[in-house]
């Protein structure tokens, strides 16, 4: 049952109020878990120091909470229909809240590992249900509102958190990066507790232990070699192999449960849709381009381009406000335009905005970056919110939460293997493009005889052939960054066909 029908005995003044507090309490929950995704990031250093940890180490605080997060989110499906979509919200929010706290008042390494563990068990499940319980409770002609409302939250979160954590860290302290969702969880449990309605209770469906234990041991191996894949050097390590070889033959053998097993941990069903199964390879590029940008860019600005941390995060920020109009935009425009044109058009404004930052020079201005991110920013908006939109409009409500989880699985499967290509792609870029400016540092080379008889350099010290090196690896670190930039820009064109794909006009009315 919806809210949708519970909704229609109700006077439009007060449905409508209900949808107001329902829509604000959601987009908490979401902003609260989306934020937690990456504000933890900026903090690390000052983790580290405080608690006397080394650098691989303290990574584990970021890998704990996503791979608890990825092998938790498709249980939300189950869990709904096993207790109720109402309760299974309302403790993931307490449990979230409170592990926040906890990690916040963490005193070791082993206890902020397993409070941010705790973390990512009860957050795996607030995306997927805020996005479920927006979808049943407007009408089908207004989903592209719902989807628009819903979709700020979750763009905005990974945008904003390394901004917000920042500010936290540098103004108050690391801890502060945790505590702030205190209010957030408590307003947030207040209002889904008052106006979001119980759905029914299916007590004799079965838990598919098998299932389950197959798609987490397969998720849990992909997001640990995905993790851990950079620092190892990839396939010259043995876990990194056993790793790849036990995600590989789990996710074979899981598939092959679902389709022989009466009641699979995941309904097969689910992909008999085809807007539905083009929207999870859909998200999944969107994951890819969102975080992995996110992650380039920094590190960009603070080593190559002298920015401080702070300075770092207001000019990302703006990126966050194209997103937030893009998606009003879209929500203005339901059921007048051609849901895939929108997206057409945001594949077009990244496409462009990625190409931009190819341009990028260690003296681009402020300005620039701001602009490039406002156009980037517009894009994944115009994309986000009708491709939520077209993925959802056929599917049958009865798979509604199951979907909405693996929606949410995808985006940060996508998110998690984009960081890994993009950040393996750079070390190997910058050490080819090293290796071939270091074949223009001859006494041949002209420009360099003049800089050294005029004494700006000098290759007869060791000190002077340090400064030559480390300029070298400046500048193939700066084309490295630009070339990840361009290959993000043939992955956002290479999506353009699958719009065909789509069935129907994708219009919500």
């Amino acid at each position: 049952m919806s809210t949708t029908t519970l909704d229609s005995a109700i006077p439009d003044d007060k449905a409508s109020t209900n949808r107001g507090w329902i829509t604000l309490s959601v987009m908490l929950t979401t902003i609260m878990q989306a934020l937690d995704t990456t504000i933890a990031n900026v903090a690390l250093p000052h983790m580290q120091g405080s608690m006397g940890a080394t650098q691989d180490q303290i990574s584990w605080v970021l890998t704990s909470y996503i791979v608890a997060a990825a092998i938790c989110m498709p249980l939300t499906g189950f869990l709904s229909a096993r207790f109720g979509r109402k309760k299974l919200f309302l403790w993931s929010v307490v449990g979230f809240t409170l592990a926040s706290m906890l990690c916040g008042a963490a005193q070791s390494l082993n206890q902020i590992v397993i409070f941010r563990l705790l973390q990512g068990v009860f957050g795996a499940s607030l995306v997927p249900l805020s996005q479920s319980v927006l979808l049943d409770s407007y009408p089908k002609e207004k989903h592209a509102s719902a989807m628009a409302m819903w979709g700020v939250g979750v763009m905005l979160g990974p945008i904003l958190g390394p901004s917000l954590g920042g500010w936290l860290t540098e103004y108050y302290n690391w801890r502060w990066v945790f505590y702030i969702n205190l209010p957030f969880g408590l307003l947030a449990w207040f209002g889904l507790m008052t106006y979001v309605k119980e759905t029914p209770v299916d007590s004799s469906r079965r838990f598919d232990y098998t299932g389950f234990a197959l798609l987490s041991l397969s998720i849990g191996a992909l997001q640990m070699m995905l993790d851990r894949g950079h620092s190892l050097d990839w396939f010259n390590s043995y876990e990194v192999i056993i790793e790849a070889a036990l995600a590989a033959g789990a996710l074979y053998l899981f598939v092959a449960h679902i389709f022989t097993y009466n009641n699979p941990f995941i309904e097969p069903g689910l992909f008999k849709d085809r807007n539905f199964s083009i929207g999870l390879i859909f998200i999944f590029v969107v994951g890819v381009i969102l975080l992995a940008t996110m992650a380039l860019l920094p590190p960009f600005m603070q080593n190559l381009m002298g920015y401080p941390v702070i300075d770092v995060g207001l000019l990302l920020a703006p990126r966050g406000f194209g997103t937030m109009f893009a998606m009003m935009a879209v929500g203005r425009m339901a059921g007048k335009v051609d849901v895939r044109l929108s997206i057409l058009l945001g594949l077009i404004l990244t496409s462009f905005s990625l190409w931009e930052m190819t341009l990028y020079t260690t003296d681009t201005q402020g300005f620039e970056i701001i602009r490039t991110g406002v156009i980037q920013g517009l894009g994944l908006g115009f994309i986000f919110v009708p491709l939520s939109t077209i993925t959802f409009s056929t599917l049958d409500p009865h798979y509604r939460n199951e979907g909405t989880a693996l929606f949410s699985l995808m985006r940060n499967i996508g998110s998690s293997i984009g960081i890994s290509v993009v950040m393996t792609y750079f070390a190997q870029r910058t050490q080819i493009n090293h290796a071939a400016f270091a074949d223009y540092i001859s006494p041949l080379n002209q420009a360099l005889g003049q800089a050294v008889e005029s004494g700006s350099l000098n290759m007869s010290s060791p000190q002077g052939l340090g400064q030559i090196n480390n300029m070298v690896t400046r500048e193939a670190a700066t084309l490295a960054y630009l070339q990840d930039f361009r290959m993000m820009m043939w992955v956002t064109l290479a999506a353009i066909p699958m719009l065909f794909l789509f069935k129907g006009k994708g219009r919500t009315s």
